[in-house]
């Protein structure tokens, strides 16, 4: 009896045990999916709702004597045209321009911006102005692609540079001749997007991807109960209004930001070849593959001697150049990757037999040229 009992208790024990490990790896496996979620307000954008790039064309006084020089007349005429609307009448072959400095204004209008709005400008040099520290930007009208004024700016520029010293003996930090003024525009016409006449609103995938265009209209179909949502391509969503249900088209717009899908990054390898830079995204694998690498190295050296005549002798003192040619040519090195390996493991084996980066890339590109490397390769 005392024996049953026991292995009663036995049982019961493993039991509680064998049910405690399950619910451990039931909790754990939602937070390793989270890991991988992204929400669709990250990865997407509604079609329609943007922003639109302004310029404008101006004048920034108070430099100190780092302005435009008299070889920019546009910079002269300019300033004479402003003088002249303002009530002053000059010639333009008189005035000096070493404080003042022609520039173009740019700034970007965001959606739904109403007049009374602050925006940033950024403001770049036009003529051969050395630097616009210390400058103050006289009243720029900001055209859109349509022509029409969106936005007037002025104000104190701030730069992140700075140039220093004399013609033949100077130093510039960064772009002295770059400027931006924070808040520094006001918004006159309004850019808004009447949201009311939406019948459907279409989402649009940052990166163009078939599976997580479909993937989003499931989880949005799946999150109102009825199919709303339809995947037209590998960039865009559709959502119908009417059908969703929703009072209003933001409420239903934030609804559907708020949701999460798997996020599943394309197998590709982006190489940089000024700058050496290898970047890779994804599962990148590489077919079985065997890489050689060899260099030839060949050094001449110059050396010049001087001969000088024998003492009491009508010699002259001659030159005498003397070349020396050598050779090296070290063994190939090679490294072999098995099926199933990936670019990281390549390129350290890679760094181990002292290739360098640009030499990475044109193997990458052969691996590709071969079909061993199973990802896009794209060189910019």
């Amino acid at each position: 009896m005392a024996g049953r009992i026991l292995s009663r208790l036995t049982y019961l024990r493993v039991a509680l045990a064998l049910s405690f490990l399950l619910s451990a790896v039931t909790f754990a496996a939602p937070a390793t999916d989270n890991e991988h979620k992204v929400k669709l307000r990250d990865i997407t954008q509604i079609q329609g709702v943007r922003g639109n790039q302004l310029v404008g064309y101006g004048l920034v006084i108070g430099l100190n004597r780092t302005g435009d020089t008299q070889q920019t007349f546009f910079t002269v005429q300019t300033l004479a045209n402003t003088l002249q609307r303002l009530g002053v009448q000059i010639a333009p072959g008189t005035v000096v321009v070493k404080n003042v400095a022609a520039v173009f204004v740019t700034a970007n209008l965001p959606a739904f911006s109403r007049p009374g709005m602050d925006i940033d400008v950024t403001i770049a040099s036009v003529g051969d102005a050395k630097s616009l520290d210390g400058g103050v930007l006289l009243l720029t009208a900001l055209h859109a692609a349509n022509g029409a004024v969106y936005a007037e700016a002025q104000g104190p520029i701030t730069i992140g540079g700075y140039t220093e010293g004399i013609p033949g003996n100077s130093k510039a930090v960064n772009h002295p001749t770059v400027g931006r003024i924070s808040a520094g525009a006001i918004v006159e016409r309004e850019a808004a997007v009447d949201l009311t006449t939406f019948r459907t609103v279409s989402f649009l995938l940052r990166n163009p991807d078939f599976t997580a265009s479909y993937d989003a209209a499931q989880i949005i179909n799946k999150e109102f109960g009825r199919p709303i949502a339809t995947s037209v391509d590998s960039r865009r969503i559709d959502v119908n209004v009417a059908q969703s249900g929703e009072p209003s088209v933001p409420t239903l717009i934030s609804r559907i930001q708020n949701l999460s899908i798997t996020s599943q990054t394309p197998a590709k390898v982006i190489v940089n070849e000024r700058t050496g830079t290898i970047v890779m995204g994804g599962d990148v694998k590489l077919s079985p593959v065997s890489v050689i690498h060899g260099s030839l190295i060949i050094e001449v050296a110059t050396t010049q001697l001087v001969s000088q005549p024998a003492p009491f002798s009508n010699g002259q003192t001659e030159t005498i150049t003397q070349t020396k040619l050598s050779i090296t040519d070290p063994p190939a090195k090679s490294i072999q990757m098995k099926a199933g390996a990936n670019v990281e493991e390549l390129i350290k084996g890679l760094h181990a037999i002292g290739a360098t980066a640009h030499d990475i890339i044109a193997i990458l590109q052969a691996i590709k040229s071969a079909g061993g490397l199973q990802a896009y390769l794209e060189v910019i």
